[in-house]
């Protein structure tokens, strides 16, 4: 299994407090199925100032190399969790932001109660940029909870759409569950992974969200969301997916 989406490295966000920390998440997510992890530290302008550069490149292998002393078979790939703003085009071509393990692929977030058309306007610069957005988590946001087809929409347009296992399981609350669940019925969502903070906090076990997806949608729904996806995104390939079902109504979100 691969998770794109974890704060793994210790110290940068609000994320892992150590490096003990990240070794027992790391150890916590193999043990649950996961081989191979792409940390996506977050990137968000005025709070954590993470950008390519020497700190985070020690951080990075620091974790790597602590790995391999513990025995821990986890192989970690670069990325981030990248703020969409009006700079993130130039913050990318400039190479100040690290793409997902080096492809065209970037994991990108906004702010839970952010205008759409900010965000369709943001994403579109960076596709027309040349790089392919991941949206984050987009059922945590109040706009796609009150309009899902936004969401359509974007997979119309080739972004990729990831969830977090826990909106999936409920940990962000019922209208947010909803919300995930129901993208995932109208086949608008790429990948499964489970932005996990630390341990004690959004933990990165896999276990849970695997039986749940494989019970709710079945083995080949689950294998794409958390296998086939995330090795296409690793590689720089080209996602899979179900044709997508829009939104005609308000029945069709409850």
């Amino acid at each position: 299994m691969i998770d794109i989406h974890i704060h793994i490295i210790p110290g940068v966000d609000d994320g892992s407090r150590s490096l003990e920390m990240s070794l027992a998440m790391a150890r916590m997510a193999y043990e649950t199925g996961v081989d191979h992890m792409i940390v996506t530290p977050h990137s968000y302008p005025g709070l954590y100032e993470n950008y390519a550069g020497e700190r985070l490149e020690a951080k990075y292998h620091g974790l790597k190399e602590a790995l391999r002393a513990q025995g821990i078979p986890l192989r970690l790939y670069r990325g981030m969790e990248i703020y969409g703003t009006e700079d993130t085009v130039s913050l990318l071509k400039r190479k100040k932001l690290w793409t997902l393990n080096h492809t065209k692929y970037i994991l990108i977030e906004f702010g839970f109660h952010e205008e759409p058309d900010f965000v369709n306007e943001i994403l579109a610069d960076c596709y027309d940029a040349g790089y392919r957005p991941i949206v984050a988590h987009p059922a945590r946001y109040s706009f796609v909870q009150a309009d899902p087809q936004l969401v359509y929409d974007w997979y119309q347009k080739g972004y990729g759409i990831q969830l977090n296992k826990g909106s999936i399981l409920g940990s962000n609350g019922k209208r947010c569950q909803d919300c995930a669940l129901s993208l995932l019925r109208h086949g608008l969502v790429h990948c499964v992974a489970s932005d996990a903070h630390r341990m004690g906090w959004r933990e990165p076990n896999m276990d849970t969200i695997t039986q749940e997806l494989e019970k709710n949608f079945g083995e080949e729904y689950t294998y794409m969301l958390l296998e086939e996806n995330p090795g296409r995104i690793l590689d720089g390939r080209v996602l899979v997916g179900y044709d997508p079902i829009p939104y005609i109504s308000d029945e069709d979100y409850e």
